[in-house]
């Protein structure tokens, strides 16, 4: 028998179903990765699934004894005391009565009450009688295999860091069948690669929903997908998901577009009226009012987000210039003597574990806070437009519509003027979600409503930090292109290994102690060009930067005095100089400038011409320069 069988199942609020009459098997040893769009029932099947809500409809059934455990979205409020005491108290009566147990403990330690006390050996009586002593070492089993110390206080732990309890407190339960939603929200790197081993190793049978595609594509032996409704499943890994699914919605579309044809015949047919009328033919009207009902029942597809840059005006050839930037977080190093030359054009990656300084680093090299020592420089006409991780740039009592324009209902975009919820649309927002307010939306949602709002704005430099949390398939690839596309720069922290690979040409890389160094290209890139140090261990990483940003350190190799001071100056030469370029490319570009007398005309083409070559010269200069520090 399967562990769990669902007939018929229907849930939701009004009509059409969320779910409709779905139905599928969960077998034993089987990693089911369920997919669909934002929106589309994902949470809510899981949320069934384990028993938390009841269909509308339909029937669920699950093997005898089975034990279901989740690991939810979100990280859920009202959770207090030690990471012993949070992953206890999930395992049931018994698990109250531990992790009750400890605190007690711990309130003796700093108060020595009597009621403590004498609480405390009730409690140690109801643990003895109840078998908690082998739940106490289950749970530090659990914890040690996790890599968790549960003496610390959960409050105190990043959001990262709860969520890596939260799934201990899941797997504590030995469940036969275990839920994630969006396991690796949250999670760095390594901590990912460490999940995903754990469960090939641990965990034989999962059902989890997640927007990693890497993560998806490793651990899934099966996919089941949501859609409009029904719930398909496919005997697949996820790369062959991906074919047979095109190929079915190919032959979907095909399938439509013959039924629409023969539907436009019958339809003209009838409006002939006499003939339709006659005894004969009236099976004929009866298929056409079926056809019709068809048509009325049929769910038209989620459709695809129309998301669309505003380039603003492009910068110089230098975008940020950093030299010497260090930076402490009380007396830890989160930079260290870090330098870099960043060009327009350039895509790069930020990498590093939850709580290196990522976002600091950011923050740095915007200017938005000061180094204690260092100093950096931007190019002429920078633009930037910043996605931070944690939202604050939305209101959340505010409407969908109220944050992208307080003011009017439009908006210009690209010089044109539009309605502010014809927008919204572009990116999945139906007219009645655009006066919804922000605090009620899903993860997903508040992305898409965060890049609405961040593409608003005319942008040369994309500041992205962790972009692509709970957003679908298709809108990711979609984000994808679009950045792939963008002629600006980009800077954009990621735990997405895929979404790294597709879009960075190098990346930034923390590596402890405040050493940030270069790589050229993505995430593989990066992994390929380590050492080998020992299986996940990424320590000891090559210094030498595969790319045309150097660091100071490294400038300062080969050159002597005058051409270490020359290769400094460069920079600033070249700014100066493509300032010059695009005033004199700006004023003969002016409906008046051949108006002139032909020696004002001719005196300004020559400075233009002049100052290209000096351009050019001075870039050949500065490439020469830096051969000799490689």
């Amino acid at each position: 028998m399967a562990l769990i069988s669902m007939q018929e199942v229907s849930w939701g609020v009004g009509r059409p179903y969320l779910l409709d009459s779905v139905s599928g098997n969960i077998e034993k040893g089987e990693r089911v990765g369920l997919l669909g769009r934002n929106g589309a029932g994902k949470s809510t099947l899981l949320r069934l699934i384990s028993g938390q809500i009841l269909p509308d409809a339909g029937k669920i059934a699950r093997q005898q004894g089975i034990r279901v455990a989740a690991l939810e979205q979100e990280v859920p409020r009202g959770f207090d005391g030690t990471i012993f005491e949070v992953v206890a108290r999930g395992q049931g009566k018994t698990g109250e009565a531990l992790a009750e147990f400890y605190r007690t403990g711990r309130g003796l330690q700093t108060a020595g009450d009597c009621t403590q006390a004498q609480k405390r050996e009730e409690l140690q009586h109801l643990l003895d009688t109840k078998e908690g002593w082998s739940l106490q070492q289950h749970v530090q089993s659990i914890l040690s295999r996790t890599g968790i110390n549960g003496d610390t206080d959960f409050n105190e732990l990043s959001a990262g860091m709860k969520r890596r309890v939260l799934f201990a407190r899941a797997l504590a339960r030995d469940p036969d069948l275990l839920l994630l939603d969006e396991p690796t929200n949250h999670l760095d790197i390594d901590s990912i690669v460490w999940m995903e081993e754990f469960l090939l190793r641990h965990v034989k049978t999962l059902l989890f929903v997640t927007h990693d595609r890497a993560f998806l594509e490793r651990i899934a032996t099966r996919i089941m997908e949501i859609d409009r409704g029904r719930l398909i499943s496919h005997a697949c890994d996820y790369p062959k998901f991906l074919q047979r699914r095109q190929a079915e919605l190919d032959a979907e579309e095909e399938q439509e577009r013959n039924f629409d044809k023969k539907l436009s015949r019958e339809e003209a047919w009838i409006r002939q009226g006499v003939k339709a009328r006659r005894a004969r033919n009236q099976g004929r009207v009866r298929a056409l009012q079926q056809m019709r009902e068809r048509v009325r029942q049929r769910r038209a597809g989620t459709g695809e987000a129309r998301m669309e840059l505003q380039e603003a005006q492009r910068t110089g050839k230098i975008v940020i210039q950093a030299k010497g930037l260090t930076h402490h977080y009380g007396n830890t190093p989160i930079v260290d003597n870090f330098s870099t030359m960043i060009m327009r054009g350039d895509k790069i990656g930020i990498i590093g574990p939850n709580g290196a300084g990522k976002t600091t680093l950011i923050r740095l090299l915007l200017d938005e806070i000061s180094p204690e020592s260092g100093n950096v420089r931007h190019g002429t006409r920078l633009q930037p437009a910043y996605f931070d991780q944690l939202r604050t740039r939305l209101d959340e009592q505010k409407t969908v519509m109220e944050n992208i324009s307080s003011d009017n209902d439009f908006i210009v975009f690209n010089g044109r003027r539009r309605h502010v919820m014809g927008y919204l649309q572009d990116f999945l927002f139906s007219p009645e979600r655009s006066r919804t307010p922000v605090h009620v939306l899903s993860g997903g949602e508040r992305n898409r409503l965060m890049l609405a709002k961040l593409f608003t704005r005319p942008a040369n430099l994309l500041v992205l930090d962790e972009p692509t949390n709970d957003l679908d398939a298709e809108t990711l690839e979609l984000l994808e292109e679009l950045l792939v596309s963008f002629e600006g720069t980009l800077l954009m922290v990621s735990h997405d290994r895929r979404f790294l690979n597709n879009v960075v040409t190098s990346t930034m890389v923390f590596e402890g102690s405040g050493k940030v160094t270069e790589y050229a290209g993505g995430y593989d890139d990066w992994l390929a060009q380590q050492p080998a140090t020992g299986e996940n261990e990424h320590k000891e990483r090559s210094q030498k930067p595969k790319s045309r940003k150097t660091t100071a350190a490294a400038r300062s190799k080969g050159l002597n005095f005058h051409q270490k001071r020359e290769l400094d100056t460069l920079p600033e030469t070249i700014e100066t100089l493509e300032a010059e370029q695009d005033s004199l490319q700006a004023a003969m570009a002016g409906p008046d400038f051949y108006k002139q007398d032909r020696k004002t005309i001719v005196t300004h083409q020559n400075r233009l011409k002049t100052v290209e070559e000096q351009i050019a010269e001075a870039y050949q200069r500065w490439e020469r320069l830096e051969a000799f520090t490689k």
